[in-house]
């Protein structure tokens, strides 16, 4: 349980003032006397107090204003909590609702407020979560248009431990006419300055998660994705930092979207430096109905406050990612060592070829068996059976429960490998419901790895794909679900809506991947999930509520595995980060490193191997049995620790380093990675962090105070585990050198 402060939130009456603290963060904001929410300070924590004068406001210039013969009172120059286009502010608004007379002016005001203990969830959508209501407090503060009767519902939650504040917003049509949603912020903050670096996420498959800054300018900065899924091109995360802060000091303020569709990111710099920080969902391709009566909750924004550079900006986000996103019996128990067939057969495979891979498996300490892709329908290559989720007979003539019955006779979990979003033509159920494909009439339609995206949107789809999982997962007595998701979304329409609600269909696709989601955790609570889309395409908070843990990326090779799972480590804990030693030379990139470097890097994330063992030498196979041993004594630390970066790749080039911090201080494991190997190397010491500065630390036999560690530094200078050459008296070293140190407490 994540231990208890004290979350407050305070309402002044006199000054219709707003603000929420837990002494580690404020977020402070106010009703002017027309009701417009107007924002007034985020950061440090503030002791509690009226900060009305923090509203300025001046004329200026070219500037429209809210009432006649008042030249000072102005949207454009206010920093607001839910800003309109086209009263007075000519900046990008928190919301856009058209109207039946085609009308986009709107003017909500406040109305009332509700100050509550704990969180309330977000109906048909993953969001985080307390299990006791003093773990956070909740304003609702609610707005109003009168002359459209649209209410909306804006959700702030401040946690008591973490310096975190999550925002959603709930739009109700109170009116008698249908409204239609173009726009709608999750969360929309005007900052006072633009003195930031802007840091994003962004790469392309293989190369997921890249670390990219640069200095925020007047204009938009963003990024966003609408590919259907959040995307291998940019995560849904931005980290606002000032100049001089870096991984260990200074102020950071972290974004991040609990979505796992089409979104937009984006920073507006005015000619008055205000920065208008605003995530929401894409408003390209998007439009929502909205009836009269009805409701429309928009996904979780969430906001981080660090004065402790990005690394104390990260703990926040792993904490609560960690304990109050992912759910269920896997949220914080050890995972299992595991082994994928995948790179070892692709599509070669037979029920003895890969019991022969299992029972070596066994042999070195590997505790689940996955059969990735290839054991259903007529798959005999990626031209057919997605859809078809029984066994191939062809292959597995037997069925998957022989199989998963040797797998456990071993004494190992059995795992598979499932695509459910998608069809091929070339499959009993495309013949049978060609309609259920995502396609626009009349138009030829668009594949992605030779497969089509199905319409999840329809409840019949989904029902029919959970009927056919659930068949298999009992067969199987099932106890790892690999989901993957190899395509984006091309074609977008549903021929079932209405010409009016086709900016619908990609929202619904995403609910639908949801409900699927949820009914198969609901039914298989002892199921651990592994989301993935080829790799790393939907690797986004969204997916860590039903899985918590995701393939992090396709491309395994240990070198660009260091810079991949550093970016992904600035939002995402260890736990949730699949990492695994596959074969050399790598299939990603033809490199050939050692295996105890592969095994080095794997180990900071949730472990397993991607190879036939039968191929490796009786050498190797004692080293892999070292690093299971290795893993399975200290995965605990790994995954529940504090993580630490010390050395970017981004910024060294040559040198990784990170370190994890056991939650009570009495174990840490430091690791240092070399890409290219140098000669006549400068002497080098490491800062460690984290640990406790009163007590000494075992390191290969010897003691150090954490003191020394955290501020003179440990000795890595040619940190390889290398031998001596006795001719020259010096360690041998080589490309793609690594080392492990495991630090324990004197006496501990």
């Amino acid at each position: 349980m994540l231990k208890e402060n004290q979350a407050t939130i305070h309402f002044r009456t006199e000054t219709n003032q707003f603000h929420l603290s837990n002494g580690k963060v404020s977020y402070i904001f106010k009703a002017s006397s027309d009701g417009k929410l107007l924002h007034l300070y985020y950061g440090k924590a503030l002791p509690e107090s009226d900060y009305s004068h923090l509203v300025e406001m001046h004329h200026r210039p070219m500037t429209t204003y809210r009432q006649e013969n008042d030249l000072l009172y102005s949207l454009e120059h206010l920093k607001q909590e839910f800003p309109e286009y086209g009263t007075t502010d000519f900046r990008h608004p928190g919301i856009s609702l058209r109207q039946e007379n085609g009308s986009k002016i709107t003017n909500f005001t406040y109305l009332k407020h509700e100050i509550i203990d704990g969180k309330p969830g977000l109906e048909d959508l993953p969001a985080t979560y307390v299990e006791n209501n003093s773990e956070a407090k909740t304003l609702i503060v609610t707005l109003k248009d009168e002359l459209t009767k649209v209410e909306v519902e804006l959700l702030y939650t401040i946690f008591s431990e973490l310096a975190v504040i999550t925002r959603s917003a709930r739009v109700i049509n109170r009116g008698e006419q249908t409204q239609a949603i173009e726009q709608l912020a999750s969360l929309s903050l005007d900052l006072p300055d633009a003195d930031y670096d802007w840091i994003q996420l962004s790469g392309a498959w293989g190369r997921e998660r890249a670390m990219k800054e640069r200095s925020l300018q007047q204009g938009i900065q963003s990024i966003e994705s609408t590919r259907g899924i959040s995307s291998h091109q940019h995560n849904p995360f931005v980290a606002l930092k000032r100049k001089t802060a870096d991984e260990f000091q200074g102020e950071v303020i972290g974004l991040s979207f609990v979505y796992s569709g089409n979104f937009l990111i984006q920073a507006e710099v005015d000619t008055w430096d205000v920065t208008r920080l605003q995530v929401g969902m894409n408003p390209f391709c998007f439009e929502w109905k909205l009836e009269a009566g009805e409701a429309f909750t928009s996904p979780e924004a969430i906001l981080v406050y660090s004065d402790q550079g990005l690394n104390g900006m990260s703990h926040s986000f792993h904490q609560l990612f960690r304990k109050r996103l992912a759910r269920g019996e896997w949220r914080e128990k050890d995972r299992p060592v595991l082994i994928n067939n995948w790179e070892a057969t692709y599509f070669d495979f037979d029920e003895e070829k890969l019991v022969s891979i299992a029972e070596k498996a066994h042999d070195v300490g590997v505790e689940l068996f996955v059969l990735d892709d290839g054991w259903f329908g007529e798959r005999n290559n990626d031209f057919a059976g997605l859809g078809d989720w029984f066994e191939n007979k062809e292959r597995l003539p037997k069925g998957i429960d022989s199989l998963a019955e040797r797998i456990r006779s071993l004494g190992m979990k059995f795992g598979l490998w499932f695509e459910p979003e998608m069809v091929n033509k070339d499959s009993e159920l495309f013949r049978e419901h060609p309609d259920w494909l995502i396609h626009t009439p009349n138009r030829k339609e668009n594949h992605g790895r030779n497969q089509f995206v199905l319409n999840f949107g329809v409840k019949e789809v989904v029902d029919n794909i959970f009927l056919q999982m659930s068949e298999i997962i009992d067969k199987s007595k099932l106890d790892y679900i690999k989901w993957d998701m190899n395509r984006p979304l091309t074609d977008v329409y549903d021929h079932r809506l209405d010409a009016g609600q086709q900016g619908e269909v990609f929202h619904r696709y995403v609910l639908g991947v949801y409900r699927l989601y949820e009914m198969l955790v609901t039914k298989y609570p002892n199921v651990l999930f592994e989301s993935c889309s080829s790799g790393g395409g939907r690797f986004d908070p969204g997916m860590l509520y039903y899985a918590p843990q995701t393939w992090t990326s396709d491309d395994s090779d240990a070198i660009e595995r260091l810079k991949i799972q550093y970016g992904t480590s600035l939002l995402y804990p260890v736990s949730s980060i699949g990492a695994h030693v596959s074969m050399v030379p790598n299939h990603q990139t033809n490199r050939i490193t050692p295996i105890e470097t592969r095994g080095n890097v794997a180990f900071f994330g949730a472990f397993g191997y991607e190879l036939d063992l039968n191929q490796l030498k009786e050498n190797e196979l004692d080293i892999v049995k070292e690093q299971i041993k290795f893993y399975k004594k200290y995965r605990s630390v790994i995954h529940n620790g504090t993580f630490h970066r010390l050395l970017s790749p981004f910024d060294h080039d040559n040198q990784t380093a990170w370190m994890v911090v056991s939650e009570d201080q009495t174990t840490a494991i430091v690791a240092h990675y070399k890409t290219l190997n140098e000669v006549n190397r400068s002497y080098q010491r490491m800062k460690l962090e984290g640990l406790n500065a009163d007590a000494d630390y075992q390191i290969d036999g010897k003691m150090y105070s954490g003191t020394e560690l955290m501020n003179a530094g440990l000795v890595i200078t040619d940190a390889s585990s290398g031998q001596i050459n006795e001719q020259n008296n010096r360690a041998e070293t080589h490309d793609f050198d690594s080392r492990v140190w495991v630090l324990t407490q004197e006496g501990k």
